[in-house]
């Protein structure tokens, strides 16, 4: 599961990084969680131009929805079953995107109820590109509200399925001009695209408690502990199942 994230390359670099437009702005966030509004990457249609850099609100609400509020729980979605599940099966073979990331966190079970909080990210440390669904909702007025969902999968490696067995999944640089076709509504075309050996090595390093609330942000929450002289020794870790989601009452159910 990934329920909160870092997004720290400014906006318009990101768009200049993967080849998009971008208006408007956002400031460099270290604690992002759902409900938040978040860059997302998408292409609608195949004109010069077509891919954006835009926000859109963390937890997918589909376009039937009868309440936004069902989209606090779909901040995630399992590679697994996308294609398949009401939630998230139009949005699979139409409306894919990406989300731009520097980092996530999760939350490593220690002894009795402790949790350590953990900051993972590309081991070169480069800017990754989350595999997300997007879609547009409507209210009674026709306003149109934009949200989006990260792809998760099972924890590559026993390094980080020490720390926790799913993670969010990422689009090579070189697939992303695909994965972003609308024109591909090939669900298991689209899986193939997400396979694993073209993901990025990580690494993960032990971070402070002040990640857990939701208000705090700012760069100082990435730092490692003091005593932690480099990137913690994950497979040296205990195993952990499901992770309570760390926003009050947000349980994934999907």
């Amino acid at each position: 599961m990934c329920g909160r994230y870092v997004v720290a390359t400014p906006f318009q670099q990101m768009a200049l990084d993967f080849g998009a437009t971008a208006e408007g702005a956002f400031a460099a966030h270290y604690n992002l969680a759902p409900t938040a509004s978040v860059p997302v990457l998408w292409q609608r249609g195949q004109d010069e131009g077509a891919r954006r850099l835009d926000l859109a609100r963390w937890g997918l609400v589909p376009y039937w929805a009868k309440d936004p509020g069902i989209g606090v729980r779909a901040f995630n979605a399992r590679i697994e079953t996308a294609a398949e599940k009401p939630m998230f099966r139009s949005a699979f073979v139409r409306r894919r995107c990406v989300l731009p990331a520097d980092g996530y966190y999760e939350w490593r079970k220690g002894e009795g109820k402790s949790k350590q909080p953990m900051f993972i990210h590309a081991a070169d440390g480069a800017q990754l590109a989350f595999a997300g669904l997007y879609e547009s909702w409507k209210d009674a007025e026709g306003r149109v509200l934009w949200s989006a969902s990260i792809l998760t999968g099972p924890a590559l490696g026993e390094e980080l399925a020490a720390i926790h067995d799913r993670m969010p999944l990422t689009v090579a640089r070189d697939r992303i001009e695909l994965w972003l076709d609308p024109e591909l509504r090939d669900a298991d075309q689209a899986r193939s695209l997400l396979d694993l050996d073209t993901a990025p090595a990580w690494t993960a390093r032990m971070v402070g408690p002040e990640v857990g609330n939701v208000r705090n942000n700012g760069p100082a929450l990435i730092a490692a502990l003091p005593h932690q002289a480099g990137p913690v020794d994950a497979g040296a870790l205990p195993a952990v199942g499901a992770l309570e989601a760390e926003i009050s009452g947000v349980v994934p159910l999907f």
